[in-house]
């Protein structure tokens, strides 16, 4: 576990994050309960540490280095294993975070890390993401496979009138990005640590804007 520590910590560093030791405590506590459970609930395709780590955490908390910072309140849509709730949960315990996933057996190990790292204000919600109702966040976050144009059609309804929509998608981002209109998109090219590839954060907000935005973020 002290090589899986050493990249972590190495990749916190590349990133900017900073961290303290009981995060790092979470974060190793995190991987070990993923594996166990994984062995016999299959969460996640990835078993090598490193991939976990790497593929896993520090992915997920790209999402921090573009979240606006007045967010207070964040749903996690398709949070699977706690993609990237968790770990944006942990580095910023003072979010209001909700995961949505409507696995069953997957809202069993959310429930049970909820308890192992003693995370409040922290909302579990077992269901399909067109189920929910009567919630609404600052912002709405996913890794899960969705298109651009249809995250923002099942998913806007849930945001507060300033809010936005963030999702990490692939490199055929520009493609989904041609057909979607009268939204303010700012899109945020990171590099994942210790991968040679680009991650591209993609920030959709309501508000009118004469024309995208590209961010460029090269850590």
């Amino acid at each position: 576990m002290r090589d899986e520590r050493e990249l972590f910590i190495r990749g916190l560093e590349m990133l900017r994050v900073s961290y303290t030791e009981e995060q790092l405590e979470a974060f190793s506590l995190f991987l070990v309960e993923l594996k166990k459970w994984n062995k016999a609930y299959n969460l996640t395709g990835l078993k090598n540490d490193a991939d976990i780590v790497i593929k896993h955490f520090l992915d997920s908390l790209l999402f921090l280095k573009v979240l606006p910072k007045d967010v207070r309140t964040v749903a996690d849509i398709g949070s699977g294993a706690g993609f990237p709730g968790i770990p944006m949960k942990i580095m910023q315990p003072k979010l209001d975070m909700a995961l949505v996933e409507p696995s069953q057996k997957k809202t069993q190990f959310l429930a049970h890390i909820q308890r192992k790292l003693r995370l409040d204000r922290l909302k579990i919600i077992n269901r399909r993401i067109e189920d929910v109702h009567g919630e609404q966040f600052d912002a709405a976050v996913t890794r899960a496979l969705f298109n651009i144009q249809g995250f923002i059609h099942t998913v806007e309804r849930m945001l507060t009138e300033n809010g936005v929509l963030i999702l990490s998608k692939g490199p055929k981002v520009d493609e989904e990005l041609r057909g979607i209109v009268g939204r303010s998109i700012r899109k945020h090219d990171i590099v994942l640590p210790f991968q040679n590839s680009m991650r591209h954060l993609i920030v959709i907000s309501r508000e009118q804007a004469p024309q995208s935005e590209r961010k460029q973020v090269i850590v």
